[in-house]
């Protein structure tokens, strides 16, 4: 899967449409620069858009994934190649996801814990010291962990194991609920059963 072919591809569609980018992404209801990444290869649409893209633009998901039109005699082909691409990069981008909301949230405790045992060290000698090293320390830990739980939400999919669904959650739900490393209490969406949900990195 070629980013920058797949960029130019969707450059001269929009163009061919009479589109400008502020006008595409109004239509999907991102941001322009979003659009500008997509054809400067930066970045790939999220499979949440794709469909409505490819609609818009007149062409099927998987000649969006090759960046070109497919001839329906390499059309299978050509189709599970790009699913099995698709797989891989999600893999990657998740796994990245995971290292960076890890780094975060070790980064946080360490660094909140150092301030707290020196804020610790230095009461007797001076209190109103002592507090600000204190206070910092706990809302380093407070807003790290908030952030590398944000961070998850936007990380793979939790899946049910009452009826197997995997899903992302809402950030809410996340935020609050009880949990042992990345899985969850959660209430499945499907099955409406609540139980630990296992966090898994690709749908």
């Amino acid at each position: 899967m070629d980013q920058e072919k797949t960029g130019k591809f969707i450059s001269s569609l929009r163009k061919e449409q009479g589109l400008t980018q502020a006008v595409l992404a109004e239509r999907l209801g991102i941001t322009d620069r979003a659009v500008s990444k997509w054809e400067t290869g930066k970045c790939m649409p999220d499979a949440g858009i794709m469909v409505e893209l490819c609609e818009i633009l007149g062409i099927s998901v998987n000649e969006l994934l090759t960046g070109e039109k497919i001839a329906m005699d390499n059309y299978k082909e050509i189709a599970e190649k790009n699913l099995a691409d698709s797989i891989r990069l999600e893999n990657e981008k998740n796994r990245k996801l995971v290292k960076t909301e890890n780094f975060i949230g070790w980064f946080g405790v360490i660094v909140s814990l150092i301030m707290i045992v020196c804020g610790t060290f230095v009461a007797e000698v001076s209190p109103i010291v002592a507090v600000i090293l204190i206070s910092a320390g706990g809302a380093i830990v407070l807003t790290t962990t908030i952030y590398a739980t944000l961070l998850e939400c936007d990380n793979g999919y939790y899946e049910c194991q009452s009826c197997k669904h995997r899903y992302v959650p809402a950030k809410k739900a996340v935020v609050f609920s009880v949990h042992v490393g990345s899985d969850r209490v959660m209430k499945c969406p499907k099955c409406g059963q609540k139980g630990w949900h296992k966090k898994v990195l690709t749908k």
